[in-house]
């Protein structure tokens, strides 16, 4: 799913030099522009979802600028429409916007002014045409989570899954903290014969100290003080099921001996038992760590290791999988709203930019979190509904621009091709914002 911006303008009008002339200079500022000499051949073109403006004269032959309005309201009542008069039609301008036009300027008009305009309406484009593929990507529940995704590594996971899912082989799941290992060790159990028998899910980092043996392997009646009846461990609870070994790398030393017992000879021996019992499990362990350097540097045992790493999968973290953050927050956003009795909230673009914006180290985990705090409404601060006295909407984008530009320039050491590539800039047009914010990359050269 991209949440890009859209970049597109169709320039509807009839008068060939002016309309030359405004596609050179929209052309110039880096937009996608399509033009079309007359509103019936607009209309025939241009499709719902179409990701960008329509920017159109009032005054035409055939159908005028308010009766394509309608036409395309009708087709995507989403689509803003930016009407170009002249100043004797500004009477019928207001009245367009009364009929649903985004806004109008009057001929003869300085650039910046369309330029301004043009911008705002392609930000709320964003954001109706991301609010829909949001909904659309949230009534999608025939996945778990975080399995959610159309990013080539989600589907390379998930054929993956379903490849393995009935194999007997063992596997390792390696990720970052919150990326969804416990998912993805479910998936590989529900997909296979064992998911009529338990699915066993330990945190090895969780078991209480002083403990552990008796909880992974159970012990018998009056095998130590206290131990007053017998207690069967998770390992002999997994029977024909699914052992689950979660964050395996906190596993103490002396456990993993026991442990290693267990994998190569598929029984476990209870605290205080005098036989092994044989147990038939199949074990996935996971680790947010990486086991081969832990074995180099003498915290996890290397011959455990090589029995765990029969296959490896690694589920990658938020950050390397950026187009499947919408998809995934539209189904969080909608299973918040749906335990509160609510509607699920448009989004707004404060939450849109922190969605493009944020790295996600707390990956899935801390998506999940920030969609609850959109539904409670705690995401949105105060300026952005309420700016500040006397910074009007130009003041404010402007600043916004410049701030953006003076990051990248600080990020690529004032490299303006790389600057230009991140900011997704021709050459030409930054370097007019450059000189607009008064900004100079040599000044961010050399600062290391």
């Amino acid at each position: 799913m991209d949440f890009a911006r859209p970049n597109a303008v169709a320039l509807v009008d009839d008068d060939d030099d002016f309309r030359s002339a405004l596609i050179e200079r929209l052309e110039l500022e880096g937009f996608d522009v399509t033009a079309f000499a007359s509103a019936e051949v607009a209309v025939r073109a241009l499709d719902p979802g179409f990701p960008g403006v329509v920017i159109s004269d009032l005054r035409m032959p055939g159908l005028d600028g308010r009766q394509l309005l309608s036409r395309l309201q009708t087709l995507d009542e989403g689509l803003p429409v930016i009407m170009i008069t002249g100043h004797g039609d500004i009477e019928d301008a207001v009245d367009a916007l009364r009929h649903g036009a985004y806004d109008f300027v009057a001929k003869p008009f300085a650039f910046d002014r369309l330029l301004d305009s043009l911008n705002r309406a392609l930000e709320k484009r964003a954001l109706v045409l991301d609010n829909r593929r949001l909904s659309a990507a949230a009534t999608d529940a025939g996945l778990e989570l975080p399995l959610i995704g159309a990013s080539e590594t989600m589907s390379r996971l998930r054929a993956t899954i379903t490849q393995l899912a009935d194999a007997r082989l063992d596997v390792l799941i390696e990720g970052e903290t919150g990326v969804g290992k416990e998912v993805v060790a479910r998936a590989l159990h529900n997909g296979g014969r064992r998911r009529i028998h338990p699915f066993v899910a330990v945190n090895c980092g969780a078991l209480p100290d002083g403990l552990i043996e008796s909880e992974l392997f159970g012990h018998e009646a009056g095998a130590f003080p206290g131990a007053l009846r017998r207690r069967v461990g998770h390992i002999e609870h997994s029977h024909r099921g699914t052992l689950f070994l979660d964050e395996i790398e906190s596993m103490p030393m002396a456990v993993q001996i026991k442990l290693l017992r267990v994998i190569e000879e598929r029984e476990v021996q209870p605290i205080g038992a005098t036989q092994p019992r044989p147990v038939d499990l199949r074990i996935l362990a996971s680790s947010k760590v990486d086991l081969e350097e832990a074995v180099g540097a003498g915290v996890f045992r290397g011959d455990l290791y090589y029995r765990l790493n029969v296959i490896k999968l690694r589920v990658a973290p938020l950050r390397e999988r950026r187009d499947d953050v919408p998809l995934l927050f539209g189904h969080f956003l909608r299973r918040a709203a749906t335990r509160e009795g609510r509607s699920p909230p448009s989004m707004s673009a404060t939450v849109r930019r922190r969605l493009l914006d944020h790295d996600w180290p707390g990956n899935v985990r801390e998506l999940a979190h920030f969609a609850e705090r959109v539904l409670a409404g705690l995401e949105e601060p105060q300026s952005a509904t309420q700016p500040p006295p006397g910074n009007g909407l130009a003041e404010s984008l402007a600043r916004y621009e410049s701030q953006l530009i003076l990051e990248a320039l600080e990020c690529w050491g004032g490299d303006v091709v790389a600057v230009a590539r991140s900011l997704k800039l021709p050459r030409k047009t930054l370097y007019d914002k450059l000189q607009r914010h008064g900004l100079r990359p040599a000044d961010f050269r050399n600062r290391n």
